[in-house]
């Protein structure tokens, strides 16, 4: 084992900014439909509930399950190539929301984006923390999180601004019959080329020789990939737990939590339908609640995760025992998915609450609130990287949660000032103060996440990570508001506000973090090793 380095190359830099504009173009394609949204609703015939299941629930149920095999892949192959081969099929599938006509075709649209964009974030920060060493990885996550507020802005500029332009430009006359917002899908897809051609020429570093933990070659990282797919399936994952020599007791254990979940998730449709009637969507001719839809997704996502664990501790107990036994590793997911559900339920229809509250079009609120949230969304993880790393460097596993615990702990009261406004001038200026503070969360809890895992584990904790959020945050998230305005006759402004009260159940979680981050990650080595890892 070699000594760590200190010192970021210029190959570290630019692996950089190729990653972080993978991001922006992430969170472009996967965000356009929030600033679409009126129009899709006004053509489709469908309500908030629904917008909330193409924003959410469809999109989060494929980009979760695939984040996790592509995620072990990851850890294997060359990361360039495997994003380069992403970005193209989200790129695509994102044009393919051009082409749709009804709810089944643009939610096929949103499936294509999910998996192609599910090895964006796992992939990314893994190969970006190749590059840099612990005492800045705080500045890089603010970097990676800047590109992010960027995409979500820049999408309610482009989707407003195409929209707006095609249908003034052609109007009652538009070539092959496209409308505004299906242009507008056209225009997202199109830098997804050039920025593939980058990441298949990007350089691959060597996995873990920053800190000093070389981790050996993969032999087989497609073959684990697959694996990894048939062991979090339904039916092939009962296949590979019998190939994995499972006992009794993982079996009962594995049946007996499916027939709570199903159990708990018919519960959860029932009452929700009860709340917020809905009627059926038509999906390929069947006919399905958006409820039953929505619950039997998030009961999946929680079967998968059953299904990774288990599956883990029999084929690779050293990444069981590293990802289990950390605490402080489960407590930054839960926190982090949280938080997750709170951001994608305010963002996902904050477009649409502009519109209807203030009478603001597509375009007025595509610049105005696309410009803010970006520009908000840079400094606020730019501030807080560096101070991150500061505070880290000051009180060592600690320092990082309370810029966290801060940013979470203030930001729910500034929501509820926020979404009060009488107007759009006071609305913008209360969401200054709310955004810089909010955005300040991401960077230092990713880097207190992946110091607790090995160099070669870093891909799959992140997709494991993804996959959490993306159930509870972005499955959940929208569709709550979405549901909560639907049942109180459209006010997008209550809705939005109630999200915030899952704030109270993240603070507690951060201040176990605060005591537990430092121990956790010096027991990291030892866990490893135990389980049977060569280091």
């Amino acid at each position: 084992m070699s000594g760590p380095a200190t010192r970021v190359t210029r190959a570290g830099w630019m692996t950089l900014a190729v990653v972080s504009l993978t991001q922006m173009m992430s969170l472009l394609d996967r965000n356009i439909l929030a600033i679409l949204a009126p129009r899709i609703k006004a053509d489709l015939h469908i309500g908030d509930a629904e917008m909330g299941l193409l924003y959410g629930t469809v999109f989060a149920l494929f980009y979760a399950l695939f984040s996790l095999p592509l995620g072990r892949l990851a850890d294997g192959w060359l990361r360039g190539r495997l994003l380069a081969i992403c970005i193209a099929v989200w790129s695509i599938a994102t044009g393919l929301a051009a082409a749709a006509g009804g709810f089944g075709t643009l939610a096929l649209s949103r499936l294509g984006v999910g998996i192609g964009e599910a090895a964006a974030q796992p992939a990314g920060t893994s190969m970006v923390f190749d590059h840099f060493p612990k005492a800045r990885r705080g500045l890089a996550m603010a970097l990676m999180a800047s590109a992010i507020a960027v995409g979500l802005g820049v999408s309610s500029m482009i989707g407003g601004i195409a929209a707006d332009w095609w249908d003034l430009r052609f109007a009652g006359a538009a070539p092959l019959g496209l409308s505004g917002w299906q242009f507008a899908f056209l225009v997202a897809a199109l830098p997804g080329v050039p920025l593939a051609l980058l990441l298949w020429r990007l350089p691959e570093p060597e996995r873990g020789a920053i800190e000093g933990i070389k981790s050996p070659a993969d032999p087989d990282p497609f073959g684990a990939s697959w694996r990894v797919l048939a062991a979090i399936l339904p039916l092939t994952n009962w296949l590979m737990l019998a190939r994995l020599g499972a006992r009794r007791r993982q079996w009962a254990i594995n049946l007996g939590t499916l027939a709570a979940i199903v159990l708990a998730m018919t519960w959860l449709a029932e009452v929700t339908q009860a709340v917020a009637p809905r009627p059926a969507l038509q999906l390929s001719g069947l006919s399905i609640g958006p409820h039953a839809l929505q619950w039997g997704v998030v009961g999946f996502g929680f079967y998968v995760i059953l299904n990774l664990f288990q599956s883990l501790r029999l084929s690779d107990p050293p990444l069981h025992a590293v990802l289990a036994g950390s605490p402080s590793l489960m407590l930054c997911i839960a926190a982090g998915s949280l938080q997750s559900a709170i951001n994608y339920g305010v963002m996902g229809f904050t477009p649409s609450f502009l519109m209807k509250s203030y009478g603001l079009s597509p375009t007025e609120t595509g610049l105005q609130f696309g410009l803010l949230s970006a520009g908000l969304g840079v400094i606020g993880p730019l501030v807080a990287g560096p101070v991150s790393d500061w505070f880290h460097r000051l009180l060592p596993g600690a320092g990082r949660v309370l810029i966290v615990i801060f940013a979470l702990a203030v930001s729910p009261f500034l929501a509820l000032w926020v979404y009060s406004a009488g107007n759009a001038g006071t609305f913008y200026l209360r969401f200054t103060f709310y955004s810089l503070v909010l955005t300040m969360w991401l960077p230092p809890l990713y880097a207190v996440m992946f110091d607790q895992v090995l160099p070669r584990m870093r891909a799959i904790t992140g997709s494991i990570y993804i996959f959490v959020m993306t159930i509870v945050g972005l499955g959940i998230g929208p569709y709550a508001v979405g549901m909560v305005s639907d049942a109180n006759g459209g006010d997008l402004a209550y809705a939005i506000k109630s999200i915030n009260w899952v704030a109270p159940a993240i603070v507690l979680m951060l201040l176990v973090l605060l005591v537990r981050a430092r121990r956790d990650e010096e027991r990291l080595v030892e866990r490893a090793r135990a389980a049977g890892e060569p280091i």
